[in-house]
């Protein structure tokens, strides 16, 4: 079969399209036929090296896919061929095939392509664990959305606002936080033209935001901590920044605030039952038409490379999809 491969650690550009032989089936395994890879920022990470989860040399990049079930072990009666899933792997999703157990497969919502399919798990559960289960949002508090053109921002935007919250994006494009307000953001700030502590302020009357989503890290948080909500929750999501910050313990207690940090994949793997209830709450949105996430491009698998480098440099709205023909 056809696949990334990365074989030595660094930027996009180590990746190579390769052809090697298909992952081997086994007892209580489902082979799939992908048709499509989601390209999230932790396989930047994860090809340089980077990235919490290290896999040992050679590895194929990619944690999230949709495809058709071709194969099922006499064991695993739980898929049938055909069957149309999102795959959830560590890694393995910029390839032909991946071979996985049926934990890692979910049904495809109906009325989705294999595009949308690809693009949906990742961003929805990283924001559902961070806003409900660590973030504890409830209908009328104010959110404040960092880095809400992304992938992770785009679906916390989306969530939050089907929990009630009135929600305060920030990024640093107009063209992006338009199409952020166009997924219902209440209010969007351009920190490219300077802070965002005091328009935050100014939304809410003085008070601050109650929950905090930061994908981003370094400064961003440092001025976070300045607009908070007295007992506000600020959650760590990443350090899309480059620069992981450090937390003045005046704030925690002059707020009466919480710096809480979050593993969406470490949660479910720790609490199975729990990381069960949060996908199936997840695709019940999607079969109502509440959650469809929002692709800013599709390309072919032979550019992953490329696709990497726009999420480095910033292009994308929402996320990226390789098509895998």
């Amino acid at each position: 079969m056809r696949a990334v491969v990365c074989r030595a650690l660094g930027p996009p550009g180590v990746l190579r399209l390769e052809d090697i032989d298909p992952p081997a089936m086994g007892p209580g395994r489902v082979r799939i036929a992908i048709r499509a890879a989601g390209v999230n920022f932790p396989d930047i990470l994860m090809v340089a090296g980077g990235y919490q989860h290290k896999p040992p040399l050679p590895f194929v990049p990619g944690m999230e896919a949709a495809g058709e079930v071709i194969e099922v072990a006499a064991d695993a009666k739980s898929w049938r061929p055909g069957d149309k899933v999102i795959v959830r792997v560590r890694p393995g999703a910029f390839a032909e095939q991946a071979v996985v157990t049926p934990d890692r497969l979910l049904p495809m919502p109906s009325g989705y392509s294999f595009v949308q399919g690809a693009a949906f798990i990742v961003g929805n559960v990283t924001a559902y664990h961070a806003l409900v289960d660590r973030g504890r949002l409830r209908a009328g508090e104010t959110v404040l959305i960092h880095g809400a053109s992304g992938g992770v921002g785009m679906a916390a935007v989306r969530l939050a606002k089907l929990l009630g919250a009135k929600v305060i994006a920030t990024g640093g494009d107009d063209g992006k936080l338009a199409a952020v307000k166009a997924a219902g953001a209440d209010h969007v700030i351009n920190v490219a033209t300077g802070g965002f502590r005091d328009q935050v302020k100014a939304l809410t009357g003085g008070a601050g935001a109650d929950v905090i989503y930061d994908p981003v890290g370094g400064d961003v948080f440092d001025e976070s901590l300045r607009c908070i909500n007295w007992g506000g929750r600020l959650l760590v999501v990443g350090f899309a920044a480059g620069r992981i910050p450090e937390i003045p313990a005046n704030y925690p207690l002059l707020k009466g605030c919480a710096v809480i940090g979050l593993r969406a994949g470490e949660h479910a793997r720790r609490d199975p039952d729990a990381g069960r209830r949060n996908v199936e709450t997840l695709l019940r949105h999607a079969e109502a038409g509440e959650l469809a996430p929002h692709v800013h491009d599709v390309l072919p698998l032979a550019r992953a490379a490329e696709a990497l480098r726009m999420l480095v440099d910033r292009q994308v709205v929402g996320k990226l999809v390789l098509s895998v023909p």
